[in-house]
């Protein structure tokens, strides 16, 4: 295809690209094969390969965007990198087993099913994520809140024998099969709300969720989860409470029936805590001697041997895990008719994982200086999570401490996370009958402790006491309300009352009066700076807010409390939003002021004639402040109502210091006697104009 120069411009080029595309559809529709016999066909078959087509380089751009693996494997270095990511592969690989055994618990479905959810996603993520180093999988937190929603989908109730509550007797075979429907139909649900949200390009959205409510958050989660786990450490059988007040219920059905501990089981988990404990800080202190973590995981599961020699379950009523199905299961349809119960929780889920992952990421991203997509992530997250639903696995994000293991033993790129998942398979098909003999009192160890850097971050509040007392009020509500409201409800009510905050920060801003540090070009807060000094009939103001229609008005009250003066020497004051109240102090001393009065510095200009001096003293005396200047650095943004308060003001001799100016003209802010000549790239060059003009703007007109 012959194409046109680039001199003859873009139109020009779709133009003749378009004629060339026509002929060549001319000669296609002599083949009989094509049978087009309708021009309208023609016109739009044009119009399409016009519009749609582009270049191999877009083309090229766009498969390597949705596919980042094709970025970096071609130019994979085998010596520098496949050792590292062969070790870090297998330790997190390691981790990663007992992990999707333990919390699957907490979502609510057989063990199986996250050893499924620690290999589908995990090998999807390896094409489509762009993170070299956090480890996707099974997450604490989102089990938890996918176990609150198949609870509530699927209670036990559903599932009483004969119909009834009374026998306590429940098909727990049927129960489970429901509850795998219901958390497989949310997981399809959760990836096609990322996915469609990463192909938006919403990917901006996780910078609402601030670090201080997703640490509060996750804490009171880590909360949830413990309390959870506590039945399971002391062998008592509970119902599992979801909702409001949960956490209490739970710990009021445990205390109930906490005679019937069984000591077998509570030995078996304080052991196992206390090991996995030490493991753990040994592998803190001295991780940089250590080739690989110790995995105290895979060593407890040890106890799986001892459970299965003992016979504990049938000889000591320690419950196990149970049946361990062989092999992967066929891909199955999700049942589309829960999905209008579903998506408030989804959405949640698919925030809060989105979240998680994308913090994560940035972490890792920042430490080895590399870069991620927030919209990919998105994206891979989303067709994780959705592709990965049709082989029967629940909502996966990444997880804390498997990306800190993956990240410190030497993993490099996404290979590593490429061969974890290679170990959970050869587990699931091979040997994964080994694993019903283990003591699920074991898994609520291993989630206990791995809960234990969660409950560090309860560390912050001392510190945010110190630093924000803000972000301290957003922690602590985001913290309380998910404990006491449940994840779901307290999450709405974090994110709430953040944008509170937000508006309470714009409501309720830092406004002062600056003054010059002498002999320097700065500019500081009066009340703050004893070296600051104020210029001689010049007022400049500060608000560190943007000024919007919510608070205008609160901008001009700040700027008439600091800009009026002693009323010894006279006072500036506003009276509605549009015109001075000096004026009409003017008025009622029959002073006539005239359009040709032109004042410089408080002093009448040379021209002025005899009968005007005894306004013009009057003037003078009773607004000694001829200019004020209004600092617009802080300033984020203006919109027509703030312009329109502005404006109001202009009555007085004002001044911009600031960067507004598009904005402005956007607005259409300016016109006589407002213009852009009163814009001013820093403060010290307003004041500097200020002290050397001539030409100060006349007072208005007295109606």
């Amino acid at each position: 295809m012959i194409r046109s120069s680039e001199a003859q411009g873009d139109h020009s080029q779709i133009m003749h690209e378009g004629m060339i595309i026509s002929f060549t559809l001319v000669e296609f529709m002599q083949f009989e094969s094509l049978k087009i016999k309708s021009y309208d066909t023609f016109i739009l078959i044009v119009i399409s390969l016009l519009f749609f087509s582009c270049s191999s380089e877009k083309a090229k751009s766009v498969v390597f965007g949705f596919l980042p693996i094709l970025t970096w494997l071609p130019s994979y270095p085998l010596k520098q990198y496949l050792f590292g990511d062969i070790v870090s592969g297998i330790s997190t690989g390691v981790m990663q087993l007992p992990q999707g055994l333990a919390y699957a618990m907490l979502a609510a479905v057989p063990p199986v099913f996250g050893l499924y959810s620690s290999f589908y996603p995990v090998l999807l993520y390896t094409f489509f994520g762009t993170s070299k180093h956090i480890s996707i999988g099974t997450f604490a937190v989102i089990s938890l809140m996918i176990g609150g929603v198949a609870v509530r989908e699927a209670p036990d109730s559903m599932f009483a024998v004969n119909g009834t509550n009374a026998s306590q007797v429940v098909d727990f075979e049927a129960r489970d099969a429901r509850r795998v429907e219901v958390v497989v139909a949310l997981t399809t649900l959760v990836g096609i709300i990322q996915l469609v949200l990463g192909l938006l390009r919403f990917g901006f959205l996780a910078i609402y969720l601030t670090e201080p409510l997703v640490r509060g958050f996750t804490t009171a989660a880590a909360v949830h989860v413990s309390v959870s786990q506590i039945k399971y450490l002391l062998g008592v059988h509970t119902a599992r409470f979801n909702g409001p007040l949960s956490v209490v219920y739970s710990l009021d059905a445990v205390f109930r029936n906490i005679a019937s501990t069984n000591v077998v089981t509570l030995i078996i988990g304080l052991v196992c805590t206390v090991f996995l404990y030490i493991i753990k800080d040994l592998n803190e202190r001295f991780k940089k001697k250590l080739p690989i973590p110790i995995p105290g995981e895979i060593i407890v599961i040890v106890s799986t041997g001892i459970s299965y020699g003992m016979v504990m379950s049938e000889n000591y009523g320690v419950e196990v895990v149970g049946k361990i199905p062989t092999g992967l299961l066929p891909p199955k349809i999700p049942d589309f008719s829960v999905f209008p119960n579903l998506f408030p929780d989804a959405f949640a889920i698919s925030v809060v994982g989105f979240s998680i992952a994308i913090s994560l990421a940035k972490t890792f991203a920042l430490k080895h200086g590399y870069s991620v997509d927030g919209n990919q992530e998105l994206i891979a997250l989303g067709l994780c999570n959705f592709m990965s639903s049709f082989f029967h696995t629940f909502v996966v994000t990444a997880s804390m401490s498997r990306s800190l293991v993956q990240e410190s033993t030497g993993g490099h790129t996404e290979i590593a996370g490429l061969l974890a998942s290679i170990l959970v398979l050869l587990v699931v098909v091979a040997i994964g009958f080994v694993f019903q003999p283990l003591p699920t009192t074991v898994l609520a160890a291993i989630i206990m402790v791995n809960l234990l850097g969660m409950f560090k971050q309860l560390k912050d509040i001392p510190a945010l006491w110190r630093t924000s007392k803000i972000e301290l009020a957003i922690w602590l509500v985001s913290f309380f309300a998910s404990v006491l409201l449940g994840l779901d409800y307290g999450l709405v009510v974090a994110m709430g009352f953040a944008i509170l905050t937000v508006i309470y920060r714009t409501q309720c801003p830092k406004n002062a009066l600056l003054g010059q540090i002498p002999d320097t070009g700065l500019y500081f807060d009066v009340d703050e700076y004893e070296e600051a000094e104020e210029c001689s009939g010049i007022k400049i103001f500060q608000s560190n807010t943007s000024i919007y229609f919510a608070n205008s008005d609160l901008y001009v009250s700040a700027l008439k409390a600091k800009v009026r003066p002693n009323q010894a020497f006279g006072f500036i004051k506003f009276c509605t939003l549009y015109f001075c109240d000096y004026r009409l102090e003017l008025t009622q001393q029959n002073c006539s002021l005239q359009m040709d009065h032109v004042y410089t510095n408080g002093q009448m200009n040379e021209n002025h004639t005899e009968s005007d001096s005894e306004d013009d003293f009057f003037l003078q005396r009773l607004t000694p402040i001829h200019t004020i200047i209004l600092d617009f650095t802080p300033v984020n943004f203006i919109d027509s109502v703030g312009a329109k308060c502005i404006k109001s003001i202009f009555y007085m001799f004002v001044c911009f210091a600031g960067t507004l100016l598009s904005d402005l003209r956007t607005l259409k802010f300016f016109c006589e006697p407002v213009t852009p000549d009163l814009i001013f790239p820093t403060i010290h060059d307003a004041v500097l104009h200020c002290k050397h003009s001539r030409d100060v703007p006349v007072c208005p007109d007295v109606q």
